[in-house]
């Protein structure tokens, strides 16, 4: 019987910048359980300024008070172990559900960074007001956009070999995916590298457009309940992901040339495992019906996914 748990966002939940499998868990569950985490975005200075009339979460204030700033600037709850889980297998992740759980975002312009570092010398921060049960946010010159929210940041350990990771780049491990297509409805699978898979989510963003052009989201306060099931003997060597309609490929580089031809090369191989067609069907197929997308160009390794319909796959 799978039972549901609970991490609440705090000092003694949460890691600042990094991925790590020395980190120790927060909680233990079972394959199968469900557990709902919160999470928390921006560092001291994103805050909106007093008499702003925006809340800022008493638990915010508490990790900034207490947790030390690591290698990147996403604060990361958990990690979450799975009993059972080891090197070689993969966490399924199965998104139930994502919800805003504060009043407002931030969008940050900073000099040197995003997809066009030259054009945009200037640091900029802007406050966005949140409506929580319209799921909506109003933008400072008046435009309402309507929310999609999603964690940018969701991942596992990385490899122990490999120490801590900065927050900031995508890796076989998952981290800083930024794939605005995660939403409540869709799974990620994730390579486990350490024992417990050791799952950890932050980075939450209220909507965001593919390439995440100027560094940033909206950036904000996510509540997210999840499915975590551990698949033996997965051998998959990055995350992947299911939505309703498509199967997604992902993969990283600083060359986003080099990340599209990892992307194709893992749709080519899991249409194969599918399906049984030859690689030369598959490829065909790939150029018939799947998609390639930018996912994003601003966490220095770049991403592309692969997106091929479900139908795609069916029988004839």
């Amino acid at each position: 019987m799978s039972k549901h748990h609970t991490v609440p966002c705090g000092p003694s939940t949460v890691h600042w910048g990094y991925y790590d499998a020395a980190v120790a868990p927060v909680l233990t569950i079972q394959s199968g359980d469900t557990v709902t985490m919160e999470s928390v975005s921006g560092a001291p200075e994103h805050l909106p300024p007093s008499g702003s009339g925006f809340t800022v979460l008493p638990e915010h204030h508490a990790i900034l008070a207490e947790i030390g700033r690591g290698p990147g600037p996403h604060i990361l709850t958990g990690p979450v172990a799975v009993e059972g889980a080891e090197p070689g297998d993969a966490l399924k992740v199965e998104i139930l559900d994502v919800s805003p759980r504060q009043d407002w975002g931030y969008n940050l312009t900073r000099p040197l960074g995003g997809a066009l570092p030259d054009d945009f010398p200037d640091a900029r921060i802007i406050h966005i007001a949140i409506d929580i049960a319209r799921r909506t946010a109003r933008m400072p010159w008046g435009l309402t956009v309507p929310l999609a929210p999603f964690f940018g940041c969701m991942g596992t350990a990385p490899p122990p070999a490999w120490g801590a990771q900065t927050s900031v780049v995508p890796r076989a491990f998952g981290g800083n995916i930024d794939n605005k297509e995660l939403v409540a409805g869709t799974t990620l699978y994730l390579p486990v590298f350490a024992p417990g898979g050791l799952f950890s989510v932050g980075d939450g963003h209220g909507t965001q457009g593919h390439g995440e052009v100027n560094i940033t989201a909206i950036e904000t306060a996510l509540r997210g309940t999840f499915r975590l099931t551990v698949e033996k003997g997965a051998r998959l060597k990055r995350p992947r992901a299911e939505t309703p309609t498509h199967l997604l490929t992902m993969a990283f580089d600083p060359d986003l040339d080099q990340a599209m031809l990892q992307a194709l090369r893992d749709m080519i191989d899991l249409i194969g495992k599918q399906t049984g067609l030859s690689r030369e069907d598959a490829y065909a197929l790939c150029s018939i019906a799947a998609d390639l997308t930018v996912t994003q160009v601003v966490n220095q390794s770049k991403g592309i996914h692969c997106a091929l319909p479900r139908w795609a796959l069916s029988a004839q």
